[in-house]
């Protein structure tokens, strides 16, 4: 109540000095009332990204893992697509990204990616991605120019930090594996089996990394990722909420999608969960999020109910 009251007062307050400077025509006093009321409203979107953003680790960096989905080739094509998009969208937030695996695919695009984006309350913010991202277009890879629906999901979990859950991992329940590192085409990036995969085996999560050319510094930011991987687990497992950073482990497929692409037959984005939409599709594809994030936030305090409507083609 504390916070309502100063708001209401500051408002209350330029209200007056509006009213005064009306009756007396000051110029001045109106251009103080101008600049009092943008800095409440600065003021109130900031409070409101507090609110919004204070989850257990949204102050956190996060980790983000592209993976391509049904769809072959198209799919593969899609899931790079929304690799530059994430990426876009941190570059422009000034946020440091840190490229710790890529696997490419056969003909275009990425099998899957992991990276780090390191910047004020980026968890909190790129949760809002997690899940699975629908594409309809023209495919570029038929001769016939038909129209193919492609899936890729986007799973995003919080960067660890020293005082966080210290996750003890047995050797038992760890499989290493040892790789060449290689980029599109298959070209190789290392000439040695640098690159590591590591598999909890209990839960079946893996994590990998081949961005450094030591097997050693590999291997610890794959085991930094599985444990962060896990600690979200754990968390989640005592609070009964498996699904709520994991997502719900819906399959990459029709039916499952949080938001839909769509360019062609017309352009639209749109979130199924906050209803949020844009024809502008160039322009979220080029990292322009904000606004699904914050409509995602919101809907969330709200209690997250999904928006009807979601029979986008």
């Amino acid at each position: 109540m504390k916070v309502h009251d100063s708001f209401a007062q500051r408002l209350d307050d330029l209200e007056v000095l509006e009213e005064l400077a009306g009756e007396e025509d000051d110029a001045d006093a109106l251009a103080e009332v101008d600049e009092g009321l943008e800095g409440l409203a600065k003021d109130f979107v900031e409070l409101e990204t507090r609110v919004l953003l204070g989850g257990e680790y949204d102050g956190h960096d996060a980790v983000v893992t592209v993976h391509a989905g049904a769809g072959g080739t198209d799919s593969q094509d899609w899931a790079e697509m929304l690799y530059r998009m994430v990426r876009r969208w941190a570059e422009a937030h000034r946020f440091k990204v840190e490229v710790y695996d890529e696997q490419f695919g056969d003909e275009a695009g990425i099998r899957s990616a992991t990276f780090s984006v390191a910047g004020a309350r980026a968890y909190g913010w790129l949760r809002s991605e997690h899940g699975v991202h629908r594409l309809v277009r023209i495919s570029p890879f038929d001769s016939q120019a038909r129209r193919h629906t492609a899936f890729a999901s986007i799973d995003v979990i919080p960067q660890m930090e020293e005082g966080d859950e210290e996750i003890e991992i047995a050797d038992d329940d760890l499989r290493v594996d040892v790789y060449r590192s290689s980029g599109p085409g298959g070209q190789g990036v290392n000439t040695t089996d640098s690159a590591v995969r590591l598999t909890h085996i209990p839960t079946g999560l893996v994590t990998s990394c081949q961005n450094e050319r030591s097997q050693l510094q590999n291997k610890a930011t794959a085991m930094r990722l599985l444990k962060a991987r896990l600690a979200v687990l754990e968390r989640e497992k005592r609070e009964a909420e498996l699904a709520a950073v994991r997502g719900d482990q819906r399959s990459v497929e029709w039916g499952s999608q949080l938001r839909s692409y769509v360019l062609h037959p017309y352009q639209m984005v749109k979130d199924h969960r906050t209803g949020q939409e844009t024809g502008n599709t160039q322009a979220v594809l080029d990292g322009a999020l904000d606004d699904f994030m914050t409509a995602y936030l919101q809907w969330q305090a709200r209690g997250g109910e999904p928006a009807g409507g979601d029979d986008v083609d």
